[in-house]
């Protein structure tokens, strides 16, 4: 039938009126939507743009960031559970993602996760007192041939030994 896969234009804007979303960020996000044929195609822009603004993503949000984008809620937490550089709640001006998966682990990563835990005083998925640090277990980085690898913030770091974490 028509109109199945697509919705009206005044339907989409009265979306837009409850929305959620602070002005400011859409006025990013029509931006953005500029760069892409379709909506869906701009989700992780759009989820990258709403994390560096409150330093991860609300999930309070994820409706109406579905909305915006046209697709179903379950597509957006797809996303964001897919991708360890996303992420629903607060973590430290430091956050360290270790590599537990399959290279890492056969090479050390689960020992280096433990090691930081216990010197953090943290498990997974906690923040320090202090707000400095956050620890996270990942399923991969990607950098298996250099395994074990972690990730704090958005550098690399390879070829791990305790010695190398401690330095």
């Amino acid at each position: 039938p028509d109109g199945l896969f697509s919705f009206s234009a005044p339907l989409f804007c009265e979306h837009l009126s409850s929305m959620k979303i602070p002005d400011s960020l859409l006025t990013q996000f029509q931006s953005i939507l500029q760069k892409y044929p379709l909506r869906r195609s701009a989700l992780i822009p759009i989820l990258l743009t709403t994390q560096e603004e409150f330093g991860y993503i609300p999930v309070e949000m994820i409706p109406d960031l579905a909305r915006f984008v046209d697709i179903p809620e379950i597509d957006v937490h797809e996303v964001i559970t897919f991708y360890s550089m996303l992420r629903t709640h607060p973590v430290g001006k430091n956050h360290i993602q270790v590599c537990t998966n399959i290279s890492c682990m056969l090479l050390g990563g689960e020992e280096i996760f433990s090691h930081l835990s216990e010197k953090l005083g943290i498990s997974e998925g906690e923040l320090t007192e202090d707000g400095r640090f956050s620890l996270t277990e990942v399923e991969c980085l990607g950098a298996c041939c250099n395994a074990p690898a972690m990730q704090v913030n958005y550098k690399y770091h390879e070829d791990l030994t305790l010695e190398k974490v401690e330095r």
